[in-house]
């Protein structure tokens, strides 16, 4: 069963909205404002990544909560490349425009070939390494 949405926080929504738009080519579609249950208040964001999924980041303002650190490996003591978002680049004219858009917009990309699959890697602002990912067997 696919995804509907994976949810993360992010310490700088401006910066994550950038990066997931422009960067990514990802469209907003949906904010919510709510009050949340250990008060203070939160906005949901939800970007659609094409395939009938979605990724969204909560932007929180809770005083109750220590502040967010959203590196989800790094903040975590881990590698950067162990927990990772993978997106899939149907095939090589994808990857190479989500190649060309991230040079474009100044990012350090790498690119590897791991015999089964070829994937473009950038770290997005809060700290995780982001995937376009393409199957070649």
């Amino acid at each position: 069963m696919a995804f509907h949405h994976v949810a993360l926080a992010t310490p700088d929504l401006d910066a994550t909205h950038h990066f997931y738009t422009e960067a990514m080519g990802f469209e907003l579609v949906k904010a919510v404002v709510a009050p949340t249950p250990e008060g203070g208040w939160a906005k949901h964001v939800f970007y659609d990544t094409g395939g009938n999924g979605m990724i969204a980041f909560w932007d929180l303002h809770v005083p109750a909560l220590a502040p967010v650190r959203g590196a989800m490996s790094r903040d975590l003591g881990l590698p950067e490349w162990v927990n990772h978002l993978a997106f899939d680049a149907p095939d090589e004219p994808a990857l190479l425009h989500a190649l060309d858009r991230w040079l474009a917009l100044g990012y350090d990309v790498f690119d590897i070939d791991h015999g089964f699959c070829r994937s473009i890697y950038a770290i997005d602002p809060n700290g995780t390494l982001v995937e376009w990912c393409m199957d070649t067997r």
